[in-house]
Protein backbone atom coordinates (compact mmCIF):
# COMPACT_ATOMS: atom_id res chain seq x y z
CA UNK A 1 0.00 0.00 0.00
CA UNK A 2 1.38 3.39 -0.96
CA UNK A 3 0.02 6.34 0.96
CA UNK A 4 0.59 9.92 2.10
CA UNK A 5 -1.85 12.64 3.06
CA UNK A 6 -2.12 13.92 -0.51
CA UNK A 7 -1.62 10.81 -2.64
CA UNK A 8 -4.13 8.30 -3.90
CA UNK A 9 -4.11 4.95 -2.08
CA UNK A 10 -3.55 1.78 -4.08
CA UNK A 11 -4.08 -1.52 -2.30
CA UNK A 12 -1.70 -4.39 -2.95
CA UNK A 13 -4.36 -6.97 -2.02
CA UNK A 14 -7.68 -5.63 -3.34
CA UNK A 15 -8.91 -6.26 -6.90
CA UNK A 16 -7.51 -3.99 -9.56
CA UNK A 17 -9.69 -0.96 -10.40
CA UNK A 18 -11.52 -1.23 -13.73
CA UNK A 19 -10.54 2.32 -14.65
CA UNK A 20 -8.11 5.10 -13.88
CA UNK A 21 -8.85 5.69 -10.19
CA UNK A 22 -7.32 4.76 -6.83
CA UNK A 23 -8.82 2.34 -4.32
CA UNK A 24 -9.10 5.25 -1.89
CA UNK A 25 -8.03 8.80 -1.16
CA UNK A 26 -7.27 10.32 2.21
CA UNK A 27 -8.35 13.87 3.00
CA UNK A 28 -7.47 14.95 6.53
CA UNK A 29 -8.71 12.20 8.84
CA UNK A 30 -11.26 10.93 6.29
CA UNK A 31 -10.77 8.04 3.90
CA UNK A 32 -12.92 7.95 0.75
CA UNK A 33 -13.11 4.57 -0.98
CA UNK A 34 -13.85 4.25 -4.68
CA UNK A 35 -16.64 1.85 -5.60
CA UNK A 36 -15.78 -1.66 -4.38
CA UNK A 37 -17.23 -4.81 -5.91
CA UNK A 38 -16.83 -8.54 -5.24
CA UNK A 39 -14.04 -9.29 -7.73
CA UNK A 40 -10.86 -10.79 -6.30
CA UNK A 41 -7.34 -9.66 -7.13
CA UNK A 42 -5.85 -11.47 -10.08
CA UNK A 43 -8.92 -13.63 -10.77
CA UNK A 44 -11.28 -13.51 -13.71
CA UNK A 45 -14.14 -15.42 -12.07
CA UNK A 46 -16.28 -13.21 -9.84
CA UNK A 47 -17.39 -14.75 -6.52
CA UNK A 48 -21.04 -15.74 -6.67
CA UNK A 49 -21.43 -15.02 -10.41
CA UNK A 50 -22.07 -17.47 -13.24
CA UNK A 51 -21.55 -15.94 -16.69
CA UNK A 52 -22.96 -17.23 -19.95
CA UNK A 53 -20.91 -17.70 -23.15
CA UNK A 54 -21.34 -13.98 -23.96
CA UNK A 55 -20.03 -12.76 -20.59
CA UNK A 56 -23.49 -11.83 -19.33
CA UNK A 57 -24.79 -12.83 -15.89
CA UNK A 58 -26.60 -16.18 -16.16
CA UNK A 59 -27.05 -16.57 -12.40
CA UNK A 60 -25.64 -15.11 -9.20
CA UNK A 61 -25.64 -15.51 -5.43
CA UNK A 62 -26.07 -12.10 -3.78
CA UNK A 63 -24.98 -13.39 -0.35
CA UNK A 64 -21.64 -14.62 -1.75
CA UNK A 65 -21.15 -11.30 -3.55
CA UNK A 66 -21.96 -9.32 -0.39
CA UNK A 67 -19.39 -11.22 1.64
CA UNK A 68 -16.74 -10.74 -1.07
CA UNK A 69 -17.47 -6.99 -1.27
CA UNK A 70 -17.29 -6.60 2.49
CA UNK A 71 -13.95 -8.43 2.56
CA UNK A 72 -12.58 -6.17 -0.19
CA UNK A 73 -13.71 -3.07 1.73
CA UNK A 74 -12.04 -4.40 4.89
CA UNK A 75 -8.81 -5.08 2.99
CA UNK A 76 -8.67 -1.55 1.54
CA UNK A 77 -9.51 0.05 4.89
CA UNK A 78 -6.82 -1.87 6.76
CA UNK A 79 -4.13 -1.28 4.14
CA UNK A 80 -4.96 2.43 4.26
CA UNK A 81 -4.52 2.61 8.03
CA UNK A 82 -8.21 2.51 8.96
CA UNK A 83 -10.53 -0.30 10.02
CA UNK A 84 -14.03 -1.71 9.63
CA UNK A 85 -15.04 -0.04 12.90
CA UNK A 86 -14.09 3.35 11.45
CA UNK A 87 -16.68 3.25 8.65
CA UNK A 88 -19.04 6.22 9.00
CA UNK A 89 -20.98 6.18 5.72
CA UNK A 90 -21.81 3.41 3.23
CA UNK A 91 -23.62 3.78 -0.09
CA UNK A 92 -24.76 0.47 -1.54
CA UNK A 93 -25.62 -0.03 -5.20
CA UNK A 94 -27.79 -3.05 -6.05
CA UNK A 95 -28.83 -4.06 -9.57
CA UNK A 96 -31.98 -5.85 -8.37
CA UNK A 97 -33.49 -4.28 -5.26
CA UNK A 98 -36.69 -6.35 -5.37
CA UNK A 99 -34.94 -9.74 -5.48
CA UNK A 100 -31.74 -8.98 -3.52
CA UNK A 101 -32.52 -6.46 -0.79
CA UNK A 102 -33.74 -8.94 1.83
CA UNK A 103 -30.69 -11.22 1.51
CA UNK A 104 -28.26 -8.28 1.26
CA UNK A 105 -29.84 -6.66 4.33
CA UNK A 106 -29.47 -9.90 6.33
CA UNK A 107 -25.78 -10.32 5.39
CA UNK A 108 -25.17 -6.60 6.01
CA UNK A 109 -26.59 -6.97 9.54
CA UNK A 110 -24.08 -9.77 10.26
CA UNK A 111 -21.13 -7.58 9.28
CA UNK A 112 -22.37 -4.32 10.78
CA UNK A 113 -23.75 -5.62 14.07
CA UNK A 114 -21.33 -3.58 16.20
CA UNK A 115 -20.44 -0.68 13.91
CA UNK A 116 -23.50 0.90 12.34
CA UNK A 117 -22.45 3.58 9.83
CA UNK A 118 -24.98 5.72 7.99
CA UNK A 119 -26.25 3.79 4.98
CA UNK A 120 -27.97 4.53 1.70
CA UNK A 121 -29.06 1.72 -0.63
CA UNK A 122 -30.00 2.49 -4.23
CA UNK A 123 -30.91 0.40 -7.25
CA UNK A 124 -28.98 0.93 -10.47
CA UNK A 125 -29.59 -0.55 -13.92
CA UNK A 126 -26.05 -1.90 -14.23
CA UNK A 127 -22.55 -1.73 -12.81
CA UNK A 128 -19.32 -1.53 -14.86
CA UNK A 129 -18.62 -5.25 -14.55
CA UNK A 130 -21.09 -8.19 -14.34
CA UNK A 131 -21.77 -7.83 -10.62
CA UNK A 132 -24.95 -7.25 -8.57
CA UNK A 133 -23.55 -5.10 -5.72
CA UNK A 134 -20.99 -2.35 -5.19
CA UNK A 135 -20.16 -0.25 -2.12
CA UNK A 136 -18.93 3.34 -1.83
CA UNK A 137 -17.59 4.06 1.66
CA UNK A 138 -16.25 6.82 3.88
CA UNK A 139 -14.23 6.03 7.01
CA UNK A 140 -12.11 7.88 9.53
CA UNK A 141 -8.41 7.27 10.05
Amino acid sequence: MTTSSSDPIHSNSAPEPVGLYPHARRVGNLLFLSGVGPRQKGQKQIPGVLLDAHGQIADYDIAVQCRAVFQNVRTILEEAGSSWDNLVDVTVFLTNMKEDFQTYNKVYAEYFKDNQPCRTTVEVNALPTPIAIELKCIATI
